[in-house]
């Protein structure tokens, strides 16, 4: 495939004022081509290698026939392209540009998830058998590699739609920044597991490589997409995002409505996960360390002692905070448009999600 920017097949909103969810509605659907063009296989005796990224994806069962189930919400991929879109003089219509690196950003995600399944012990994924689970942990690790290469492939795609091979090396950079933040974040949170004592510093630390750096290049390469001098606020208001969305995570992980986020707190508890919430309190109470240092976890006396020194008032706090930075640093780039108002509507919702 060649050409320009001109030719691009991506379909255009000029002329047309749309909403968040109307842009969720016309991207995704392009993001989702853009992945399924990259995991095609280009032999068919690698069929079923690629059948085991599409199973992880939701794109097909565990026969490799296609199937229809919860794939995630495509959030990273879309604040990249409304970051592109909100950035450029182009409007709205200019996201498309950005949707070869939305798929790789969300392609990198799935590659973690993938391993992060195995590192954990995670049966499950979405409601469904971890793809190691059905397939055995070797081929597992090895899709979950492929996938990780498939999304730089998919950075270099950019190249076949027109973008100036000095932009693709600028994206290219802040992909390769956040691979690496991922894997400081991981290690840093298998680390933790075998550690009495995290302290509330060292859990930021750990959240803001494992969560908060890949929300930040999103934002930051979706800004470079558009050739804008705003790249540092976008990227400030990503990474500020990803922490208020992992503490939000974190909190709903507790005391969230088990109907809304089909998770009970059992889960977290039952395993002393280490959340921020959680070391909170573990700093502060005595009773807290005595609970999780029993064979079985006490999860509702757990959630009354976190209750009881101020846990969740606490992580509820450091989410509007974080939040905050992040609304400030955005309307610090100008972002503007349709796409500019999505980001601020996408970062009002994530704060404010009860699932």
């Amino acid at each position: 495939m060649t050409g320009t920017r001109s030719d691009l097949r991506y379909s255009s909103l000029k002329g047309f004022a749309m909403n968040l969810k109307e842009l969720f509605a016309h991207f995704i659907p392009q993001i989702e081509a853009e992945m399924r063009a990259c995991l095609s296989s280009p032999d068919p005796a690698l069929a079923a290698y690629y059948g085991m990224m599409r199973y992880h994806l939701g794109w097909t069962d565990e026969h490799f026939a296609p199937a229809q189930v919860n794939s995630g919400k495509r959030i990273r991929p879309m604040l990249c392209v409304l970051a592109c879109a909100s950035a450029s003089a182009g409007g709205a219509q200019s996201g498309a540009q950005a949707i070869p690196a939305a798929a790789g950003i969300e392609l990198l995600h799935n590659f973690s998830l993938i391993h992060d399944d195995v590192e954990d012990n995670s049966p499950t994924r979405r409601g469904r058998p971890a793809l190691w689970t059905l397939w055995g942990v070797p081929q597992a690790i090895n899709s979950g590699d492929g996938m990780l290469t498939i999304a730089h492939v998919a950075i270099d795609r950019l190249r076949l739609h027109g973008v100036p091979p000095e932009r693709v090396l600028d994206v290219h950079g802040i992909f390769d920044g956040a691979c690496l933040s991922l894997t400081h974040g991981q290690y840093l949170d298998i680390s933790f597991e075998s550690r009495q004592h995290v302290s509330v510093d060292e859990y930021l630390h750990m959240i803001a490589g494992k969560t908060s750096a890949l929300i930040g290049a999103c934002t930051a390469i979706g800004a470079t997409m558009a050739g804008s001098d705003a790249v540092t606020h976008y990227e400030t208001f990503g990474r500020e995002l990803g922490l208020a969305f992992q503490i939000q995570d974190d909190i709903l992980g507790i005391w969230g409505d088990e109907a809304l986020t089909g998770k009970s707190a059992e889960s977290d508890m039952a395993t002393r996960k280490k959340s921020l919430p959680a070391v909170y309190a573990l700093e502060r109470s005595e009773r807290l360390r005595a609970l999780y240092a029993a064979p079985e976890v006490d999860v509702p006396s757990a959630i009354a002692e976190m209750d009881a020194v101020g846990a969740r008032t606490f992580a509820e706090q450091a989410a509007r905070e974080h939040h905050e930075r992040a609304m400030e640093s955005l309307r610090a780039s100008d972002a503007s448009g349709d796409a500019g108002q999505a980001l601020f509507e996408l970062a009002e919702s994530l704060l404010g999600r009860a699932a």
